[in-house]
């Protein structure tokens, strides 16, 4: 099992990379094949406009020294957490089947509104696009959509403000787009901080054109949504792997008593 390697041994023949590029990349584990980090909340994996440092993958390019690395799956924007990279065409086609076969085991944690009941949630939903939405990339339950099924399981409530609040560990049994935000809202506990699903669409709106107001700034709780993809196992070439990113500080901030 490995659970969040501390550090990355140096190897003959690769690059070495400044102090700076060495800090954009918490690395939970390094070895010929894979790069492992701990994503940190608000930073998009896929390259953007704004150079190679605005983007998940094009920080670690620049900590490998060279462009090899290559994300075989996702997260979004503002969800923290596990991170696995391939760092050959090889690997990546490998690792890419693997989690597209959904043989990989993911487990998530999230603080959400409301008193999730005790005995937690099963939600299977089908998710589509939301064509009544203004915003293009919003999904939503539909009966026509792909199948989607969730399994949350309370950990623990808690009363932040007078608001009544839920930490939950959450299982997703499939992979939709945005799959964890929108059952968990559509059960009626959205998650802390989720500008998009949190019940009001237009303050994503405002998010994306730089004018969030106080008001949604203390709505929202949080400045990123309260998801962290905390574990991440699978079996490939005859090994159990298992990696692990800890909680990161606004949300252990939030479940301080």
């Amino acid at each position: 099992m490995i659970a969040g390697c501390p550090d990355v041994a140096r190897r003959a023949g690769r690059p070495r990379v400044s102090n700076r590029s060495a800090t954009l990349l918490s690395v939970l584990h390094e070895d010929d094949d894979l790069l492992v980090v701990d994503k940190p909340a608000d930073l998009v994996v896929h390259p953007g406009k704004e150079g190679p440092e605005s983007c998940l993958i094009g920080r670690a390019r620049l900590y490998l020294g060279h462009a090899e690395a290559r994300l075989v799956h996702r997260l979004d924007r503002e969800t923290s957490g596990v991170v696995v990279m391939a760092k050959s065409r090889t690997a990546a086609g490998e690792l890419g089947r693997l989690f597209a076969g959904g043989t990989v085991a993911k487990e998530y944690v999230a603080i959400v509104h409301g008193a999730v009941p005790p005995e937690g949630l099963v939600i299977d939903a089908p998710l589509g696009r939301d064509a009544a939405s203004p915003v293009a990339i919003k999904d939503v339950v539909r009966a026509d959509g792909a199948p989607a099924r969730t399994r949350v399981e309370l950990v623990r409530h808690l009363t932040r403000d007078e608001r009544r609040l839920s930490f939950v560990r959450v299982v997703p049994e499939t992979g939709r787009k945005h799959q964890i935000r929108i059952h968990l809202a559509y059960a009626g506990y959205p998650i802390v901080g989720d500008k998009l699903y949190g019940g009001d669409e237009t303050c994503y709106l405002r998010f994306v054109e730089r004018r969030l107001t106080d008001d949604d700034r203390r709505r929202l709780v949080l400045d990123a949504h309260a998801l962290h993809a905390a574990t991440v196992a699978f079996t490939w070439r005859d090994r159990e792997w298992r990696f692990e990113a800890p909680l990161r500080a606004d949300m252990v901030n939030l479940l301080q008593p």
